[in-house]
């Protein structure tokens, strides 16, 4: 081989590395922006989580194959409007009750999750399935469920289990309808 030969599959190896290099950047750079597109603010709160963009991406999309091997599906009508009629009962009970209308929504909705095919477990785990495919409520729950736990401590008021409450109907409206009817409303 002459030299010249050498310096040119040198330089064509340099080239062959410097696009596959230029082309896994990309298609990270598309993986993140896919993530964060979907995921919101649940992406931030994983990534402060974990620290890196790496383990927070890696997180979320083992999330997201979770999620996937679930069977989740849609409520059936009947379901729909039985859980509908359950909601309003304990809306109304929020002027007599609002901790124990609190705690029922709480309940509520670990049935409609269970019904709908997620599994309850613990309250992290159903927050983070949650957050696959209804990121932009999921930190309402977080929220509603935070707001419970310092009532179970006595340090939440009235207007707490209010702001509680609200963050439950979110979520339960996001759960309970029919995909087709949230993007209308």
């Amino acid at each position: 081989m002459y030299p010249a030969d050498s310096m040119a599959v040198i330089l064509i190896v340099l080239v062959v590395i410097l696009a596959a290099a230029v082309a896994i950047l990309i298609w990270r750079g598309r993986g993140s922006k896919r993530l964060k597109s979907h995921f919101g603010p649940e992406y931030a709160r994983a990534l402060e989580e974990s620290g890196s963009r790496r383990a927070a991406e890696e997180r979320l999309r083992r999330r997201e194959a979770r999620v996937q091997s679930y069977a989740i599906h849609p409520l059936s009508p009947d379901q729909r409007a039985r859980f509908a009629a359950r909601w309003r009962t304990l809306q109304a009970e929020f002027v007599d009750d609002p901790a124990g209308a609190v705690s029922a929504a709480d309940q509520l909705l670990g049935e409609v999750m269970a019904t709908r095919g997620y599994p309850v477990i613990d309250f992290e785990q159903q927050a983070a399935d949650l957050s696959v495919e209804h990121p932009q409520v999921v930190q309402n729950y977080r929220t509603a469920h935070e707001i419970a736990l310092r009532h179970a401590k006595g340090q939440a008021s009235t207007e707490d289990l209010r702001r509680a409450m609200v963050h439950y109907r979110s979520l339960f409206e996001e759960l309970a309808t029919e995909p087709h009817m949230r993007a209308a409303s």
